[in-house]
């Protein structure tokens, strides 16, 4: 018996460890910083152009490429390489940048304008593959995750206090009672990610200090996610236009009011798993019933009913049906009628109805609550899975292209880097989807 197995959109996992001059000679060709490459001409001026801005780009875009721990050991290959220097414009030996040379130049890339036009070069990039391919940020996760840095050595004044600095960064891990199990460190930044989950792509990134936390910037990420994949056409002629992300996967870091209403707003069904904060009165009553009423909810939003008919009462989960959209409710059915099990309760909360008892939850009572995926169902467990697709993500960037290796001194030459990084893996995502 033969099982034909076929390869995802994105194989990452083929990444070839040593690529080919063809696939490099592609990938070079793929990445559009012209804009880039003019406004470091333009700094530069009439100065000494002993090594021209695009051999110093191509320089940096190999490093990460090839997968050298540093810039150094990429500049020891370019002058071992004949093939490899041509590709990147470099006729000799005697050309080959020196190590203070690209040291300076990753210093440039990480100041203002060129580091917000080598982020442009990846938002370009992810543009242009969601255009190709039609599902792509459908549905997403986002997390973050700490990035090892260091101080500039010098002693003077910060001379660029608008970019994010190293600090110092923490994070616990509790357990279900809220307990402390685990506890991590790091001095250097925090990387916020913006993911899809099928294809694992990154839609959009940002880098803040160590101490700051998800929710604050998960609207901007959002946005320049919201930016980089094109709006689609409605289907009918009526019906007004909206976003193509659908779902949104994040831990409770992002478990915030703000948040879900920024999401409901944005027609986004947020896969947020919820922060325990109750410290008492762990069941609620719904809005709209009383004391003789048998409907309670708990902080996660499951809705349940009790049996009231035995000794003691019995609580059951009630059934959910679905979302509606058009009266901004979720609706739920007597668990037993829609299981098909007995409830001694039966006759006193269905009364001969054929569906049995029906509820109808507004969501406006509370929207981090009560999300249109509810957090007790097998669809939001399975959206909330794709949040692994991030930590992948996260690994390559952090250790397949060596983000994490904390060798980099300065906030300016760490965000040049770091934006290089993300252009390698745009651009190798794209180089996989034409193969």
């Amino acid at each position: 018996m033969r099982i034909a197995a076929t390869k995802p959109l994105f194989a990452w996992d083929c990444l070839e460890d040593s690529p080919t001059l063809k696939t490099i000679r592609q990938f070079l060709k793929s990445v559009p910083d012209a804009k880039l490459l003019a406004s470091l001409r333009q700094w530069r001026g009439k100065g000494r152009d002993d090594y021209p801005v695009s051999v110093l780009w191509g320089t940096m875009l190999l490093t990460i490429l090839l997968r050298h721990q540093s810039v150094e050991s990429c500049l020891g290959e370019l002058r071992r390489n004949a093939a490899l220097r041509l590709l990147i414009g470099i006729r000799s030996e005697t050309q080959v940048p020196r190590k203070w040379n690209m040291s300076r130049f990753m210093k440039v890339l990480g100041t203002k304008p060129h580091l917000t036009l080598l982020h442009e070069v990846f938002d370009t990039m992810v543009r242009q593959l969601a255009e190709v391919v039609s599902d792509l940020g459908v549905h997403t996760a986002g997390d973050a995750s700490g990035l090892s840095g260091r101080l500039p050595r010098s002693k003077n004044p910060l001379k660029n206090p608008s970019l994010p600095q190293p600090t110092g960064g923490r994070k616990e891990y509790t357990d279900e009672e809220g307990n402390v199990t685990k506890v991590v460190e790091w001095f250097g930044y925090k990387f916020h990610l913006l993911v899809d989950t099928s294809h694992e792509v990154a839609l959009a990134y940002q880098i803040t200090s160590a101490n700051t936390g998800d929710n604050k910037v998960l609207p901007d990420i959002l946005a320049e996610a919201q930016q980089n994949l094109p709006v689609q056409k409605p289907k009918r002629k009526n019906d007004p236009e909206r976003g193509r992300i659908r779902t949104l996967a994040y831990d409770k870091a992002a478990d915030d009011e703000k948040v879900h209403e920024l999401l409901h707003e944005a027609k986004i069904a947020p896969v947020i798993e919820n922060r325990s904060m109750w410290k008492e009165n762990f069941e609620r009553m719904l809005p709209g019933h009383d004391g003789n009423s048998n409907i309670v909810y708990d902080e996660a939003g499951t809705v349940y009913c009790y049996d009231k008919v035995s000794d003691p009462p019995v609580r059951h989960k009630m059934a959910y049906i679905g979302h509606e959209p058009s009266r901004g409710t979720l609706k739920y059915r007597c668990g037993a009628c829609h299981g098909g099990w007995k409830c001694p309760s039966h006759k006193r909360c269905n009364a001969g109805r054929k569906y049995g008892k029906t509820v109808r939850v507004k969501r406006e009572i509370d929207l981090r609550r009560f999300p249109p995926i509810p957090r007790a169902t097998k669809q939001f467990e399975r959206r909330y899975k794709g949040r692994t697709a991030v930590e992948r993500v996260n690994a390559r960037i952090k250790i397949f292209w060596g983000a994490d290796d904390g060798n980099i001194t300065g906030a300016e030459r760490f965000h040049g880097y770091l934006g290089v990084v993300m252009v390698v893996h745009i651009g190798l995502a794209a180089a996989n989807f034409r193969r």
